[in-house]
């Protein structure tokens, strides 16, 4: 499934590009289709006639009189939510083929279920709102499923028997579905992104207008429009079902209610225990050590999942401020121990080098002593040290007399000064292989990476590295032929420029790709 997803982003990013590829932004993407839901439907609810007489006539006017705005209004509104459920279940087929939903990450797969079932609540209380014969069929239909359920004492679905359907179970609907549930989503995707730090809902400026373009077309090209007028002393025979909202209906055409409550609350509770099937072994999170902290808060500021907070000094030292790590939130991705200036392989005034947060699995003192170690296990005119991280690429793939790998868990674990301190102990260049651009499972590890290389993110990397000894590219296990292409690039001007002086330092930013 993995590969699948991988060939997939493969596709888009030669269709769009990496920094527009609707695959690396599925998240930020529903989050604008939202808004283009909320205001075309602003607009419309001006126009609309909330009753069982005026609802079908004003929808026509809708469609038909005002084509032109309100008719447009209308599709974009309706596709807009097509698209949205499109979205959603594209991020949460990334997220499980991907692994990001175990461990610390339970949370957020499990508080975006209800999203998507309230999505799709929406969209069914949208369609009643037409009252035609979709809307007929659709509004009998959900009052069976909640007839079944032991909760109500008087049935729904006679509501819907000639003449008894009133305006004022129609304005109950209306109330749903304009105020009752869009505050509920709102809430919802609150508490989805709540354990998220630097949280950007917005997606590429390009990507969004591309989207809204092609959008406007679709509507232009096959507008929404209206079956018949709902009628309740018949019942409808030929339909244009939406089967991103209403594909549950013509079960019941050949199931029970029970059944179909059966196989929907199946499905929710097979999602709900993924993150614990089988069970993920617990990884030793990140620790502070005070005696090398000096509460500079940049842990703080470079943590993907707020599992760092501040809080006044508790060791009597003379700094005001240090930082807390917490082991519920912590995903181990050794981001914070890159972002620590105390990581720093060129002190040697102790035995064991100690920073101020650190991970015990892999600590900064090894990953000195395994820069060391790969180094000196290099021979050849041109020495490369390949650093990667454990979902990107695998660069011990790469290793030979020339080129050895250096794994860590993620490519944000890097402090600056270990590429300087590599490059000053004999590698004659640098290559940082992290996750594809714009997709780092972490969320930050490779752009972190990036803004410290071009000075925008403490740390940095001093003025005195000689970037053109540096190359960073992301790539994943099918992105092999394209890493050992650039590999041999980088190789090539490394030859080039390894005997001129050390003052000879150009910045070259060369920036991820992808195959």
């Amino acid at each position: 499934m993995k590969r699948a997803y991988l060939a997939l982003e493969s596709w888009f990013n030669v269709s769009f590009g990496t920094e527009w590829n609707p695959m690396y932004h599925l998240g930020t993407l529903t989050f604008f289709l939202f808004w283009i839901v909320l205001v075309t439907g602003l607009y419309l609810f001006g126009i609309f006639h909330g009753s069982i007489d005026g609802a079908y006539d004003s929808v026509e006017y809708i469609t038909h009189e005002q084509w032109y705005i309100a008719g447009v209004m209308r599709s974009l509104h309706r596709y807009a939510s097509d698209a949205a459920v499109i979205t959603i279940l594209l991020h949460m087929f990334k997220e499980f083929a991907a692994g990001r939903y175990k461990g610390f990450r339970w949370f957020s797969w499990v508080s975006g279920l209800p999203v998507l079932w309230l999505v799709v609540t929406l969209g069914i209380t949208g369609y009643w709102l037409v009252w035609d014969e979709l809307a007929q069929y659709v509004a009998i239909g959900s009052a069976r499923l909640l007839d079944s359920l032991p909760i109500f004492t008087s049935s729904m679905a006679s509501n819907f028997l000639e003449g008894e359907m009133t305006d004022r179970f129609f304005i109950l609907i209306e109330f749903l579905h304009l105020l009752g549930q869009p505050l509920i989503l709102f809430f919802l995707l609150w508490l989805h992104v709540k354990r998220l730090s630097n949280v950007d809902i917005n997606p590429p400026r390009g990507l969004a207008m591309g989207t809204l373009l092609a959008l406007l077309v679709l509507s232009f090209v096959k507008p929404a429009v209206s079956h018949g007028p709902a009628d309740l002393t018949s019942m409808p025979t030929v339909l244009q079902l939406d089967w991103f909202y209403l594909n549950a209906y013509p079960l019941m055409d050949y199931w029970s209610e029970g059944k179909t409550w059966l196989l929907a609350t199946a499905i929710t509770f097979v999602l709900m225990l993924l993150p614990w099937v089988p069970p993920k072994k617990d990884v030793p999170v990140a620790v502070v050590d005070l005696a090398h902290c000096n509460g500079c808060e940049l842990c703080f500021d470079d943590c993907p999942f707020e599992a760092i907070s501040v809080q006044a000094r508790t060791d009597g030292a003379r700094f005001e401020k240090e930082v807390v790590v917490d082991p519920a939130l912590c995903a181990a991705c050794g981001i914070c121990m890159g972002s620590c200036p105390s990581s720093n392989p060129f002190r040697q005034s102790e035995d064991e080098l100690k920073t101020g947060i650190d991970m015990p699995s892999l600590p900064v003192d090894k990953i000195r002593s395994m820069t060391d170690k790969a180094i000196a296990e290099m021979s050849g005119d041109t020495k490369v040290l390949m650093i990667g991280c454990e979902h990107g690429f695998n660069v011990n793939r790469l290793d030979n007399n020339d080129t050895k790998g250096l794994k860590l868990f993620c490519s944000g674990m890097i402090p600056p000064t270990l590429v300087e301190y590599a490059l000053k102990k004999g590698a004659d260049g640098v290559m940082i292989v992290g996750c594809r651009h714009n997709d780092c499972f972490y969320r930050f590890g490779n752009l972190w990476i990036d803004k410290r290389f071009t000075g925008e993110r403490k740390p940095i990397l001093r003025k005195r590295a000689d970037r053109r000894r540096i190359r960073v590219f992301g790539g994943s296990e099918t992105d092999k032929k394209s890493i050992e292409k650039e590999l041999q690039a980088f190789r090539n001007e490394v030859m080039q420029i390894k005997d001129e002086p050390a003052s000879s330092v150009q910045v070259e930013d060369k920036g991820e790709q992808d195959a």
